[in-house]
């Protein structure tokens, strides 16, 4: 049975609040940990670091690469081989139509989803990181 709870405890609100108060020094290393991000994958073959379009300015609350679709078939060697190595990284997501809850509900094709789902990596994002 699928179930909401929406109610926030009085801690988790202060918890924000007092969050909220240091936003701008987090956008800010976020933006740098991006920066850096991009120079780092920048020219590597089939993969590209996912950065803002030209038209908004990103929180980067998530960082992620995406692969090429030829390149698609070597993403879990790659979480394998970043695991070794003590970075964690994990695919994006998992498909709501592929949640056992939600396997019988009426779907369109979701070519674009399947592809992104097959090509995404997220990779450390922690304010910590710069």
């Amino acid at each position: 049975m699928i179930g909401y709870n929406y109610r926030m405890p009085n801690i988790n609100a202060a918890l924000g609040c007092a969050q909220l108060e240091q936003l701008p020094a987090f956008l800010k290393n976020k933006r740098a940990l991006a920066e850096r991000y991009t120079k780092a994958f920048q020219g590597i073959p089939g993969v590209r670091f996912v950065q803002e379009p030209d038209f908004c300015r990103s929180n980067y609350w998530l960082n992620t690469l995406l692969l090429d679709e030829d390149f698609s078939d070597r993403r879990n060697d790659i979480l394998g081989r970043t695991h070794k190595a003590g970075i964690m990284t994990r695919p994006a997501w998992t498909l709501m139509h592929r949640l056992p809850m939600f396997a019988g509900c009426p779907r369109m094709a979701l070519t674009t989803a399947e592809s992104l789902a097959r090509r995404v990596i997220n990779i450390p994002s922690s304010v910590g990181l710069i």
